[in-house]
């Protein structure tokens, strides 16, 4: 399985702004981007001439590092959603959103993508009665997520709770049973991503 093992502090430098990489770390003064406020490297407290291209593909490499998802499997989202009925950006946010991964981060079982995506690929968590070990899974309605019986990570779960003040309208957590269910898929207004998805169509398009 490929993944990105580079920097994540530096990820969130490279943007910007906090991309919530690295969990609890990211809410203290250890945060890179609190520490040094300006991109990685050499040139990093230089001017950048902002042309047209260069903001869509920020944008597009935010939104990817965001979701902890490599370029090709990103694409591969991309052409998805504009297969699908609706607004293209809309469909692939919410393709984002649907990820297993993503949807332990919302639900406050995980305090990262990087630790939730751990915690699937182990076989701690299950849906609907069965387990699954595959991060990119698409949830739908009305799945029901528990932990397996007898998993060892239960105090590091109960600990990433303690990160989350609130769920999202679409999923339901019982974080004392450590259990939730899918209600619906995602509207944008209900994601919360620093996301603006037109620069990302716009990029795709030419």
């Amino acid at each position: 399985m490929a993944r990105d093992t580079g920097p994540q502090c530096k990820q969130c430098r490279r943007e910007g702004q906090k991309l919530f990489l690295k969990g609890e770390r990211c809410f203290t003064d250890k945060c890179g981007v609190e520490r040094r406020s300006y991109p990685p490297g050499e040139h990093g407290r230089g001017r950048m001439r902002q042309s047209e291209y260069r903001v869509q593909l920020r944008e597009k490499q935010k939104t990817r590092r965001y979701y902890q998802v490599l370029e090709k499997q990103f694409r591969a989202y991309y052409d998805k959603a504009s297969r699908q009925d609706g607004v293209t950006g809309e469909n692939l946010l919410r393709l984002l959103e649907s990820r297993f991964d993503n949807v332990l981060v919302r639900l406050g079982f995980a305090a990262s993508r990087r630790q939730a995506r751990q915690l699937i690929t182990h076989g701690h968590w299950m849906i609907n009665g069965r387990r699954v070990d595959i991060p990119s899974y698409q949830v739908r309605p009305e799945d029901i997520i528990s932990l397996k019986p007898g998993s060892t990570a239960t105090d590091t779960i109960q600990r990433a709770t303690e990160l989350v003040s609130t769920v999202p309208a679409w999923l339901q957590a019982d974080h004392d049973a450590l259990t939730a269910k899918v209600l619906r898929l995602p509207e944008r207004s209900e994601i919360s991503a620093p996301v603006q998805e037109q620069l990302i169509v716009e990029l795709y398009s030419k």
